[in-house]
């Protein structure tokens, strides 16, 4: 078989495998529905369908958008490769980490690399403002989630000011609900589309499966927007200020994103046993290091960078209790740090944006503020679901 067939095959079988693995997780989310159950059924995969197929489309309208503009600029690129994330028992996943295109001539300017770095987030947002205007505008009645929890009828539509308590928590159990985030979108959205009585509460958005759909989608957009490295946003945030302008903003924007992230972490307490604090710093210590060494700085100045960064969030709370971040960022972080890189390498051939793109790389960056979530998702065991 030829080479391109087997990429070809290996394509549509990752973009099968990934439809199956979405289209589980929605069914998980959405209806509590798992696959590991002995009663799972054809009519519970069905379910899961009104989540894997919009969130599908928005990833796909992402890729394709970088997809054509590289081959409009006859860069070669490989068509999609999705990446499925298979269920895994007792533990609820989003079914997917996204998608990549691999570019297999490099880009020779600042023009074609922003072109192709912008063109896949606005063509995926699009895709998702006109799936969030339907979703928004088609909500169910507030009686919808008295299917999932008949037991909130009792209490009507103002279940929320009963059962998230700790009083109903006490006398039912711990239940350990999800609470999504919210961003600028979707409160948009809530603002001027949605009718304000049957907008979900943030514990029940996983029974909304095209909202959540939407709301991860979002979320990946804007991962790929943060103007770091090679990231989307890198390339656009390199092609509106240049190759030195970037180097600052990365550093600056990785830098508050460790701080944020690392403020009210549990394991660094001062309020614990001193061996479990101890041990908590140095691990925390140990990862500052591994992710700083993205900025690629000597050995000395990088130690100092971490000194530093420690040095600020701890003071932070031992004076500032109250003040947290989120933790889940830290993940990223690493991953930038030790994988893809925070600095963006100079282009062949550097030319100024025109206006259009000038205009469109700040519509982008107004894009990720809109995407932004400031914590994605909590499992709080004080609040009940």
């Amino acid at each position: 078989m030829h080479k391109e067939q087997k990429r070809i095959l290996i394509q549509v079988a990752l973009f099968i495998t990934t439809f199956i693995t979405t289209t589980i997780a929605g069914s998980q989310w959405a209806y509590g529905s798992s696959v590991f159950s002995a009663d799972y059924s054809w009519q519970d995969f069905n379910n899961g369908l009104s989540y894997s197929i919009p969130l599908l489309l928005i990833l796909t309208a992402h890729e394709f958008g970088h997809y054509f503009v590289a081959m409009f600029h006859k860069v070669k690129a490989s068509l999609p490769y999705y990446i499925p994330f298979p269920p895994i028992p007792f533990l609820p996943n989003i079914g997917t980490m996204g998608a990549v295109i691999r570019l297999r001539t490099k880009p020779h300017s600042n023009v074609q690399n922003f072109d192709i770095g912008v063109a896949g987030p606005l063509a995926g947002f699009i895709v998702a403002v006109v799936i969030l205007f339907f979703a928004f505008k088609n909500l169910p009645p507030p009686e919808y989630i008295y299917q999932f929890h008949p037991e909130y009828e009792q209490y009507g539509r103002d279940y929320a000011d009963v059962v998230y308590t700790e009083e109903y928590m006490k006398e039912h159990g711990p239940l350990f609900a999800p609470i999504f985030g919210s961003n600028l979108i979707f409160r948009l959205f809530e603002q001027t589309v949605a009718d304000p009585s049957r907008i979900p509460d943030p514990h029940e958005l996983m029974h909304y499966p095209v909202l959540l759909a939407c709301y991860i989608a979002l979320f990946i957009t804007c991962l790929n927007l943060m103007p770091i490295g090679q990231l989307d946003g890198g390339h656009i945030v390199y092609g509106l200020f240049g190759f030195k302008a970037h180097r600052i903003i990365a550093r600056v924007f990785f830098f508050a994103l460790i701080f944020y992230s690392g403020l009210g972490l549990p394991y660094i307490d001062p309020a614990l046993p001193q061996k479990t604090l101890m041990w908590g710093i140095a691990g925390y210590l140990l990862f500052l290091f591994m992710a700083f060494k993205g900025l690629r700085l000597s050995l000395k100045d990088t130690v100092m960078y971490v000194l530093l960064m420690f040095g600020i969030q701890f003071s932070l709370m031992i004076f500032s209790p109250g003040i947290k971040g989120y933790e889940g960022w830290l993940l990223f972080a690493f991953i930038v740090g030790q994988f893809i890189g925070i600095e963006h390498p100079p282009s062949e051939i550097e030319q100024p944006l025109d206006a259009n793109r000038v205009i469109l790389g700040w519509i982008a960056l107004i894009m990720f503020v809109l995407c932004f979530s400031p914590e994605l998702v909590q499992f709080d065991a004080t609040m009940g679901q």
